[in-house]
Parts: C-alpha cells; structure tokens; sequence
C-alpha cells in the first residue's frame, strides 16, 4: 500500500479505541469474506455499497483494502448551495495528486478524470478503487453515470485485480443511475448494502467491561443509537446508559444533538425539510400512507409515494406489508410505514422539541425516565431491535429461516365479522403461526398470560393451522407466568445479546 493509502487507513481507525474494543474490527463477517473473493478474482469486478449515513461503509471498505496491494480512494465534496461540477472535478484532482504521481492539474470534465485516473493505476495487484460519496461527486453534471460507464468499459474494467466500488449514503441516487441505469445492465460484479450491526456485535462496543453492564442498561443505550457503529464508537463505558444518552443527545456539544439535521440536509439536500415532516408522522407508531397523507394534508400520490420510497432506501423506515395469516398472501394495499431507526425516533420525540433549552445547556442532567411517554417509547425500540434481529431470535426458538414463509408486525382491524388485534411479531410456516409480543419493562405480570391468549382468540386462523406463542422480554418476568406453562418460547433479552 502506498504512504498515503496506508494513512488513509489510519485515519479511520483512531476514531475507535481499539483497546476498548479488544479485536479491532467489529462485524461484517459475512460482506468481508465475500469482498475477498472479489480481491482474490483475476478479473475487474464492479461493486456498489449502500446504507445510510454513519453505518460505516468507508470504514468497511477502507478494513477490506487492507488486504490489497493498493488503494485509491476518492470522495465527493458536501452538498453546499451553487455546488458546482468544477469545484467537483478540482477536488478529484487534488485526491489524484495526493495518492499518485499525477501532477495537480485542472480538469476540463469527468472523461478527462477518469482517462487521468486510469493511466496513474499500479500495473499489478490487487486494487480497490473507491467512489465514495459518488452522488456528492456527480453534483452539477447530469452525464456524470454515462461518463462513468463509458470509462469502466474503455478503461478500468480491463484492469486485472480491480474492484471498484461505487459508494455512498444516497441509495436512491445509485439505484437511479447505476443499479436500474441500463447502460449498467450485467456489469455489477456485487451489490450489497450495509445495515445496522446485529446485536452480538453491538455489545462488543463496551469491550471486557461489557461483562459486568447489565442486559437492561445496554439496550437502553441501543434504544438510541440502534446498531448504528459511529454511534456506538461514542459510548463510554465508565458512564451509564442515561450519562450516556444525555452526553450524546442533551448537550449542545453532544454528536446526536445535531446529527439529525445534517444527515437530512447532506442526504436530501432541497427536500429535507419536506422529508422531516414525513418522519415526524412516525414518532408515535406506524402509519399507513392514507394516514400520513392525511397528516401532513397532501395527496397520497406520486410525490409522497416517491418520498416514502427514498426514506426507506436512506435505511430510516420500512415498509411493513402485513400478510393474511389464513392464506399467507400479502396485503400491500394495507402496508404500513414505521420508523425503523431508533436514534431517529428517540431524537424526534424527545430532543427536538426542546432544542432550544438544549441550546442553552438546560437540560445536560435530564432524568430519562421522567420524559413524556418514556417506557411506551422504550417498548417500541425494543421491538426495533428484535425486528432488526429476527436471525438471532430464530436460531433461538430452532426454526429454520428457510421455513419462513412471512414475517413481521400484524395489525387486524376490526370489522362486523371480527374483532381487532395487534400482534408486536407474526412469523407463519406452512403449517405453524408463530405469536410473539415483547415487552421491555422493570417487571412483566402474569397479565401478560391472558393478553396474549386473547389475542390468539380473536386472530382469524387458517384450519388445520397450529398456533405457538412466545414472548421476548426485558425485565423482571413474574414467576407464575412460567409456572402457568403458556408460553412455547420464553426468549430473555440477554440471549439476543449473545451468539449461540
């Protein structure tokens, strides 16, 4: 690797206290063996990484580099207003002149970058070429994906041993342009996203002391920040899970105060505003697009359509299409929408209301459990992470994801015919449905019992269809509820927490 390259490197790794984090690198197990495939390739391979801001993707790919011989790396510049494609193209030539020996030069378009960047490539070895933040760096030039295509066919993809990735936070710009860019039809070697870390992995951010913090005050702290590794990376082992969050969130100076606004504006750039009110509809729970668009008072149509799709492409909601647990089939006209990051919800509902006290150095010392509706909103985290964690909970309860024929949250509305309910997670096989509520408070009562046979009861089932429930918890369980024997799987939060 070159001096520059290996500083690269460097810079990206003492953000973390390695020491705290014992073994270095945490996670991606899976996307970095498969990236070494791709290394260990004789020909050039075209690769794209999405996912939303501070997940880590330019820390992933930088990990991965390593095994390289060499590694360029190029980024756009920030959105900022009358960004230009000259003031692009310079700061690619400054990057070029850093890493090569190309001289620094002023750059009449993307074809004579590119052509530039091909003839400084090392002619042997295995190298990673990163775009990253490509949307930053296609600003001001609507041709900018063809140039690029052109050069991969021309130039780069003749390069034995390449992998060049095409990165970057704004998923529905690579979609657009590369992924359902015909021009780019059969040339993606890989296409993968990176989403939060799993659970496992997340404790590994309090290293050794890990051990002696308990189930409950971790997930407190992943309430906020979810699975989210940049977040994680601030957490300071030696404070409390609400220390923590008020460090983070509650002061002026704190990361999470102001991460909000600017992964908005540097995502969505003019439509941030419109996007804010979008998951503001949220906060509370999930919506369908009827509801949202009544909400906010603006048609259901295409432009709110389009929205909706981009936020669930930035990684910060999902779509949830409930399924008839009679049939199997799905039900997309009754799809719902809900936030499916944590540190969004916990920062719509709690510190932007109160930005400006918090501005002020106010509420530093805010108790947690005393903010308005605060084990409703923990409860709805909770379920966050289990939804984002479904794996774990499967090797859990010895079902085979193969099996699973549909899985997720189910709302039954009521009707003439039949009684409503509200199922936290409905997972149906062929020949099982599989009820599961998950409750995280300080002590879950026997009630919990008779809540969940009512629900079994009022859910219209296929004949011949068995039904199992369970119940994932954090917190105090009530010991009639085991002695009661209702329960097919009882799942602690602890087990989540560890790999089996």
């Amino acid at each position: 690797m070159s001096i520059w390259c290996q500083k690269n490197v460097e810079s990206f790794r003492h953000e973390i206290d390695m020491s705290a984090m014992g073994d270095g690198y945490i996670g991606r197990e899976v996307e970095r063996e498969e990236f070494r495939r791709l290394l260990q390739k004789k020909t050039a391979s075209l690769v794209t990484c999405q996912g939303r801001r501070r997940i880590g993707k330019s820390r992933f790919l930088a990990e991965c580099a390593q095994e390289a011989e060499h590694f360029l790396s190029f980024m756009g510049l920030p959105p900022r207003e009358n960004m230009t494609r000259q003031a692009q193209l310079d700061a690619f030539a400054d990057q070029l002149s850093k890493q090569t020996k190309a001289p620094r030069v002023v750059l009449d378009g993307w074809p004579t970058a590119f052509q530039l960047l091909a003839s400084q490539l090392p002619s042997s070895g295995a190298l990673v070429l990163l775009l990253d933040e490509i949307s930053w760096m296609a600003a001001g030039d609507p041709d900018f994906a063809g140039h690029l295509k052109t050069a991969w066919d021309t130039q780069f993809s003749r390069r034995q041993r390449l992998v060049l990735v095409l990165c970057g936070s704004v998923s529905s710009w690579i979609e657009e342009n590369i992924l359902n860019n015909t021009g780019f039809v059969g040339r993606c070697s890989w296409q993968f996203r990176l989403g939060p870390l799993a659970l496992p992995e997340c404790v590994k951010f309090w290293g050794r002391r890990g051990e002696r913090i308990s189930t409950a005050e971790k997930l407190r702290l992943l309430a906020v920040t979810g699975g989210v590794p940049r977040y994680l990376e601030e957490i300071n082992p030696a404070r409390t899970a609400e220390q923590n969050i008020a460090d983070l969130c509650f002061n002026p100076a704190g990361m999470l105060f102001s991460e909000f606004d600017s992964s908005f504006h540097d995502i969505f750039t003019r439509k941030a505003d419109t996007y804010r009110e979008i998951v503001r509809t949220l906060v509370d729970g999930p919506r369908g697009v009827d509801q949202i668009s009544t909400e906010l008072d603006r048609a259901r149509g295409g432009s709110l359509s389009a929205a909706l799709a981009e936020l669930e492409l930035a990684g910060f909601i999902v779509r949830d299409v409930p399924f008839d647990p009679e049939t199997g089939g799905s039900r997309p006209r009754d799809a719902r929408f809900r936030l499916s990051d944590n540190y969004l919800r916990f920062f719509l509902k709690y510190v932007d209301p109160v930005k400006a006290r918090i501005a002020k150095g106010l509420l530093k010392n805010v108790a947690l459990e005393s903010l308005d509706s605060w084990d409703t909103i923990m409860g709805l985290q909770f379920e966050n992470l289990v939804h984002a964690n479904l794996d774990l909970l499967l090797v859990r309860i010895g079902l085979d994801k193969k099996l699973v024929v549909n899985a997720g949250p189910y709302l039954q509305k009521k009707t003439l015919r039949r009684e409503g309910c509200q199922i936290d997670l409905l997972l149906r096989t062929r020949r099982s449905l599989y009820v599961f509520e998950i409750k995280f408070r300080k002590r879950i009562a026997v009630s919990i019992v008779d809540e969940v046979r009512e629900k079994v009861r009022r859910l219209k089932l296929p004949k011949g269809q068995s039904v199992r429930t369970g119940l994932i918890y954090c917190g105090e369980l009530d010991p009639e509820v085991d002695r009661r024997d209702d329960f097919d799987f009882l799942v602690p939060a602890e087990v989540l927490l560890t790999r089996k």
